[in-house]
């Protein structure tokens, strides 16, 4: 159903103002202000108050009088429900989640973005009422605990490829895999300047490991690949760490490059010299950028680092080229997670659907849908 038409046939709201005043959660409002990306002083122009008010009713201090409800969803793009108190919910914060450099992310984006990892167990934890999802298959992962899988980047990387019978073979499809050990991935058009430079995140902080990836920094394939390979370094090596180490990130990429890349298949396939179409074969075979390969051959010292800056001066000018240029995800199905959506199909067996799971939540519809990736791209008909 197009989303437009599902918000229109849901059932108003059941509750009245006085009701949710009376049961208001001031995390949610937090929550939904975050999400909104709007500061306290914006939210307190858009309702008419002062921000100590707006602090106060997040902080539980008082709840704001029941005319003021409709407003704040309204400003927010909430339900009025989605502020009553009593459904499960999970605070994370936002040391709990690993972001590529906190250098490059400022504090809004990061509160967005753990917020929408708060949603996504929310959305979990929802739909495990209804389907049973793959068990987590990590090490160091025992019913919700985890314990750190190991300290050293590459040997946890070639302990993982074992565990999961990978061998020395190439990872054909990264985001499906990870989703098949019971890692909940999802993928969020992050369209706002604000977020638009978090490649991804993650965090074991929950009841499971979550990987959030967006494709708005740039969407090419190897590159969402490299990501969600890094995200699943920081998940097995640093569940006790405190996010915003640059060590961590050196580490995490360390475990990629050999996840992805191991190194003895590399030292083996890997040409001496910048052979273009011999590192367009291997980018085929690994799934990973050429640019990727050239700083692995220098990493593993197969040629020198002037070669290599010769070969990415190259790389720039062919930028344009058909075998450099970036592919969209959307056109690798195995790399678009599949895992919660196939699982609300599933429970649509059991008569749940969009609509009454989104009432479950307390949200809209076309939210649920973004969670879920189901992205509706065709421009909308307007009748005026």
């Amino acid at each position: 159903m197009d989303p437009e038409l599902e918000s229109i046939n849901q059932p108003q709201s059941a509750k009245s103002a006085h009701e949710i005043a009376s049961l208001f959660d001031g995390d949610r409002l937090r929550q939904a202000r975050h999400l909104a990306l709007r500061t306290k002083q914006d939210l307190a122009n858009a309702v008419k108050v002062s921000p100590a008010a707006i602090g106060q009713f997040e902080a539980g201090v008082t709840p704001p009088r029941p005319e003021l409800v409709g407003m704040l969803a309204d400003a927010l793009d909430v339900v009025p429900e989605f502020f009553m108190a009593g459904r499960p919910q999970s605070k994370l914060e936002s040391g709990d989640a690993f972001f590529r450099s906190l250098r490059a992310t400022t504090a809004r984006q990061r509160a967005k973005a753990t917020t929408y990892t708060e949603q996504v167990w929310e959305l979990v934890n929802a739909i495990e009422r209804h389907v049973r999802l793959p068990g987590v298959n990590l090490p160091g992962f025992d019913g919700g605990e985890h314990v750190t899988a190991g300290s050293d980047p590459v040997a946890t990387a070639r302990a993982i490829r074992r565990h999961w019978g990978l061998g020395s073979e190439p990872v054909s499809h990264l985001v499906r895999l990870l989703e098949s050990q019971g890692v909940v991935t999802v993928l969020v058009p992050m369209v706002e300047d604000e977020v638009a430079r978090i490649d991804a995140f993650s965090t074991v902080a929950l009841s499971r490991p979550l990987m959030v990836l967006s494709l708005d920094k740039g969407d090419d394939v190897f590159r969402h690949r490299f990501n969600a390979a890094h995200e699943l370094g920081h998940l097995l090596l640093h569940g006790e760490a405190t996010a915003g180490d640059p060590e961590l990130e050196r580490q995490a990429n360390q475990f990629a490059a050999e996840f992805l890349m191991p190194a003895n298949m590399m030292l083996a396939e890997l040409p001496e010299r910048f052979d273009l179409r011999r590192l367009a074969q291997l980018s085929e075979r690994w799934g990973v950028s050429i640019k990727s390969l050239v700083y692995r051959s220098k990493e593993l010292g197969i040629i020198s680092d002037s070669t290599a800056r010769r070969a990415y001066i190259r790389l720039e000018q062919l930028a344009s080229n058909p075998t450099v240029a970036p592919r969209p995800v959307r056109l690798f199905p195995g790399e678009v997670p599949a895992m919660l959506s196939q699982a609300v199909e599933l429970a649509a067996t059991r008569g749940v659907t969009i609509v009454t799971l989104a009432a479950e939540l307390a949200w809209k519809p076309a939210h649920l849908r973004r969670l879920l990736g189901q992205v509706d791209t065709r421009p909308a008909l307007r009748i005026v």
